[in-house]
């Protein structure tokens, strides 16, 4: 690990380990499996975005309808009314992606039945982390809506396309390296990330005269966003090589759930430390009311933490061109102050990659977040694509509760 200069003070011991830990893990896609068999999941439970919920009648209203979406698919609800009724009396039961080892992006859910990508990093077997299968385009699980086609799109998702999933023969794939071509290419790995997508399209399903064949292309073509989920999942798997490291405010986990953002560190004990969610900074379009943006939501904020999506927007010209303007300031700058080092696994891109609670504490600047805004009556989806910056004070809360790594109030 190449460490910036001017963190050298600022870092303990524990941090060292914790980055030395991150920096080092390859995560793998290594194979596709059942949810409810890999994932401890206890009855009647789906997983969402962001940090816990304090009571279920405050859940916003996309995440509701996905939960219940989710529901119908297990056969646990005869109507989407029915299943929003469960969720807000407790008799399904929800708890955050991250606690579990997953990640869902936006209003996603997942539930036992659903397909999830396996992502494993050789080097600590027996540890795996999983996300759901992109929706792609149409009426897709993560934007939030109530209507039966969100339904029948899950029962085709997780079941022919997954099956051809599971059945290819490329995996295991290294996404660290396609992570680094794909920001080579214009990629930032999350807000764009059509040459990542492309690249395992081709891979996964190659020129065929096959008709099944020839849809999963054109559902992969159409819907970009199918590396996403993948990378999640993988940046997941490298923040968690870091969970339990004492005396360390590494960040761990980070997200949102349309209410509440949070984060978690790695000598956290495990705990969330949250603050309200804002509406993303963006450029609300005609017709829609900016009272109509639900606050930030997703578990896709882990990787801008990790130093790509907004964070690595100086190296994506088409999101810089689309987005750029909604920055604090350049990406390159915020990450040059606040990330630990270059990425010893990015040798193309030389992404800046390893994040501390307590430098952002130091310097002052939190990492900057590219996020899809929902409407918050869960009624059109995604409504525009936003900047959110969570707030220093959330990253100087939970630095101060990690012994070594204490910064003035």
């Amino acid at each position: 690990m190449n460490m910036n200069d001017n963190l050298a003070t600022i870092v303990s011991d524990g941090d060292r380990l914790a980055l030395e830990r991150f920096f080092a893990c390859r995560p793998s896609w290594t194979g596709m499996a059942r949810a409810g068999d890999v994932v401890d999941l206890p009855e009647r439970t789906i997983l969402h975005a962001g940090p816990p919920f304090d009571d279920p009648e405050t859940v916003c209203t996309p995440i509701a309808n996905s939960v219940a979406a989710a529901a119908m698919f297990e056969g646990w609800a005869g109507s989407l009314d029915e299943a929003r009724t469960m969720v807000r009396s407790g008799a399904i039961r929800i708890e955050p992606a991250q606690d579990r080892n997953c990640v869902v992006p936006l209003a996603s859910a997942l539930s036992p039945s659903m397909a999830v990508h396996v992502v494993t990093d050789p080097a600590r077997p027996g540890i795996a982390c999983h996300a759901p299968v992109n929706g792609g385009n149409g009426p897709a699980l993560r934007l939030g809506l109530s209507d039966p086609a969100v339904v029948e799109h899950l029962r085709w998702l997780n079941g022919p396309f997954a099956d051809a999933l599971a059945a290819s023969t490329i995996l295991p794939v290294d996404l660290i390296a396609v992570a680094d071509r794909a920001l080579v290419d214009g990629d930032d790995c999350h807000g764009r990330t059509i040459a990542a997508t492309n690249a395992l399209r081709q891979r996964l399903f190659p020129d065929s005269d096959d008709d099944d064949s020839a849809t999963f292309q054109r559902f992969m073509a159409n819907g970009p966003g199918f590396f996403l989920n993948l990378w999640m999942a993988s940046v997941k798997c490298m923040l968690s090589a870091a969970d339990g490291v004492m005396e360390s405010s590494f960040v761990t986990a980070a997200g949102s759930n349309g209410l509440t953002t949070g984060i978690k560190l790695a000598g956290g004990n495990g705990a969330w430390i949250t603050a309200p969610a804002t509406v993303p900074v963006g450029d609300c379009p005609d017709g829609i009311s900016p009272a109509d943006a639900l606050p930030a939501i997703g578990d896709s904020a882990i990787v801008d933490v990790a130093g790509m999506g907004a964070m690595a927007m100086h190296l994506a010209p088409a999101q810089l061109e689309a987005m750029g303007h909604l920055m604090p300031e350049s990406s390159d700058r915020i990450g040059q102050r606040i990330f630990a080092g270059t990425h010893p696994g990015f040798t193309n891109s030389g992404l800046r990659s390893g994040l501390l609670a307590g430098v952002v504490a130091q310097q002052e600047r939190a990492p900057s977040i590219s996020l899809g805004v929902l409407d918050r009556h869960g009624s059109r989806g995604r409504i525009y694509g936003g900047i959110f910056t969570p707030p220093v004070s959330l990253f100087r809360r939970a630095a101060a509760e990690i012994p070594t790594t204490r910064v003035s109030p």
